[in-house]
């Protein structure tokens, strides 16, 4: 008779549930079916590099108190996903919802978030988590871990607008309760 211990399949579920999500932001709804949505999985010394520049972000002075925590939070994780988007407006002749009367006058401004790449990011990202809580891994979305990979430039020179989703399986869930 085979035992299975499910201390011996966690990181497995884990790596099939950070695919699922994936897929799930990847085929998750964008603003006139233009895909500026970057996705990836952060495992082992990359979650410590994310861990690291949080610390150092904080010390910095280019983060708040709540980076140190997460940059310790996060190191409970075996896996992080990582979803960002790249700021390209999408040539919406009468949008202005960046601030701008159209999006050739916002290109004249590069570093202004299109609204439409953060919308897109944001469905993409409820989409991923929805998945994890489907499958019952504990997760956070945290914008923290975003602030770090986007300065890793983890997604890309072009992705500035990033979310991490660590996941952890356990008797207790690690990403809330916190100090």
């Amino acid at each position: 008779m085979a035992i299975v211990k499910e201390s011996e399949i966690r990181n497995d579920v884990l790596k099939r549930t950070a695919e699922k999500m994936m897929t799930a932001a990847r085929t998750a709804p964008k603003a006139k079916g233009i895909d500026n949505i970057e996705i990836a999985v952060a495992e082992g010394d990359t979650i410590i590099k994310l861990s690291n520049k949080l610390k150092e972000l904080f010390e910095e002075g280019k983060g708040p108190e709540y980076f140190l925590r997460d940059a310790q939070n996060i190191l409970s994780s075996e896996i992080v996903v990582l979803l960002g988007t790249k700021i390209k407006p999408i040539g919406i002749k009468y949008c202005g919802f960046c601030g701008f009367e159209n999006c050739e006058e916002k290109m004249k401004h590069t570093q202004v978030p299109c609204a439409l790449n953060t919308g897109d990011l944001g469905i993409a990202v409820g989409s991923a988590a929805s998945v994890a809580m489907d499958e019952r891994i504990d997760n956070r979305i945290m914008h923290s871990v975003g602030v770090a990979a986007a300065e890793l430039k983890l997604l890309g020179e072009e992705v500035k607008i990033i979310y991490g989703i660590p996941l952890y399986v356990g008797p207790k869930n690690v990403f809330f309760d916190r100090k």
